[in-house]
């Protein structure tokens, strides 16, 4: 194909910076501007520039607009893959950094080793990410600290004890404890058990498990509840000695509240063998995912992980810490209660 002077055109990889600006009539410094948005440009001048990339299908290189605007275009998300984890539920949240990070242009760089204060200092300190979000967040978080001193910019998914100078997002899962025990407390539930994350996960301090619990334990107190609280290891068969156990030593349970996600198919699978219909003798509440909770049989009563919604964020509060803009310290999401299949007012048993 040829344009009017009679020359071959360039294909669009072939299409440089010059070329762009020759098309336009202005300098080549001036397409850079454009581009890079570091000075002010006339919006006529700038609607001709525009207008030149789309005719010409230019693609600025990613390696000189790296350098050009001193951005590396990515992303890090911290996401040490430690004890209790639950994968899948992570992986939800992976994915909601990865599409929302792409609708600003960057490009999402995953760091699962647990290194600490050290690996992320090693991150920082490379060219190779313009900031950081961070996961799996402890209250007593050893790389709160270094997080506040970096002078590149962080979002953290979860909130630690004292998140003074730094900015955090997450789902409100003290409130969230709290929700489920009042819905429990409304049916006439007297005596509750929470089916917690496992050991490893309270034992390092893993901030939405202690609030949960705090919650829990809050409107318990408020309502006039008695609550056991329980964390449950990973396994069908951990799972159902675990809760055969629990039966045992509190035969007056009448409702559960499920925060481990690994639990909530086993544990509806066990109650009956266990002599615990749902919801007829045994209501089950569970903090997870919308997925987990409608794919079960029954149906569970749950407070959704907003997983996607909290990824979006994370990278939108990310984004405007780049271009300097204000923040908030903590932004919470408040949960929100579905009422399906798996709770029901407390019945009188029968003893077996």
């Amino acid at each position: 194909m040829t344009g009017t002077s009679g020359r071959s055109r360039k294909s669009p990889d072939q299409v440089t910076i010059v070329d762009v600006a020759r098309h336009a009539g202005v300098a080549v410094s001036t397409v850079s501007y454009v581009l890079s948005g570091k000075r002010a440009i006339s919006e006529v001048t700038r609607t001709r520039v525009l207008a030149s990339i789309r005719e010409l299908g230019y693609h600025p290189n990613a390696g000189a607009r790296a350098l050009a605007s001193r951005r590396a275009n990515t992303i890090a998300l911290v996401l040490p893959l430690r004890a209790g984890m639950q994968v899948p539920v992570v992986m939800q949240f992976a994915i909601a950094v990865v599409t929302t990070a792409r609708r600003f242009d960057h490009d999402v760089l995953l760091v699962t080793s647990d290194e600490g204060p050290s690996g992320l200092r090693r991150i920082a300190g490379s060219a190779m990410v313009d900031g950081m979000l961070v996961m799996d967040v402890e209250l007593d978080d050893s790389r709160v600290p270094l997080l506040r001193d970096l002078t590149r910019p962080s979002v953290l998914i979860g909130v630690p004890a004292d998140p003074t100078g730094l900015t955090c997002v997450d789902l409100d899962f003290h409130r969230a404890g709290q929700v489920c025990v009042e819905h429990l407390a409304r049916l006439g539930h007297h005596r509750v058990a929470l089916l917690g994350a496992p050991a490893a996960v309270y034992d390092r301090g893993t901030g939405f498990a202690h609030r949960t619990r705090a919650g829990v334990a809050a409107a318990a107190d408020r309502h006039g509840v008695t609550v056991v609280t329980q964390p449950f290891e990973e396994g069908p068969a951990a799972i159902r000695q675990e809760l055969a156990d629990l039966l045992d030593r509190h035969p007056d349970l009448s409702a559960l509240v499920v925060q481990n996600e690994a639990a909530v198919g086993p544990v509806l699978a066990c109650l009956p063998t266990l002599g615990r219909r749902v919801p007829q003798d045994m209501s089950v509440v569970a903090i997870c995912p919308d997925q987990f909770a409608e794919q079960a049989a029954p149906r569970i009563t749950s407070v959704p992980v907003p997983a996607e919604e909290i990824g979006r964020q994370a990278v939108a509060l990310l984004m405007r810490k780049l271009h300097d803009e204000p923040v908030p310290e903590v932004t919470l999401l408040p949960p929100r209660l579905t009422i399906r299949d798996s709770t029901a007012a407390p019945t009188a048993r029968t003893p077996r």
